[in-house]
């Protein structure tokens, strides 16, 4: 289960990777590949296996002025939804 304390990487073979010639952010995995928007791309160029969650949402709230409880609940929404499909792991 993903919290606040989780620190996270990408699982092996997968990572954010863009794409210059459309300009467009996905997430590249074994056999698979998923778009990222921008507020996903926000999140996941923050995923460096060193920050845990909940300094990551601290930054994003710095970064965007918004209240933390919803930016929380959009993020931890995020990064589970990812690790059930393997895209991240925690440490």
């Amino acid at each position: 289960m993903i919290s606040e304390n989780s620190i996270l990487r990408f699982a092996r073979g997968t990572r954010l990777q863009h794409d210059r010639v459309r300009d467009v952010w996905f997430i590249q995995a074994p056999e698979r590949a998923f778009h990222a928007d921008p507020i996903a791309v926000e999140v996941l160029q923050l995923i460096d296996g060193t920050h845990n969650v909940g300094g990551i949402l601290d930054l994003l709230c710095q970064k965007f002025a918004a209240p933390r409880d919803i930016i929380a609940q959009d993020v931890l929404t995020l990064l589970r939804d990812l690790a059930t499909k393997q895209v991240l792991q925690a440490i």
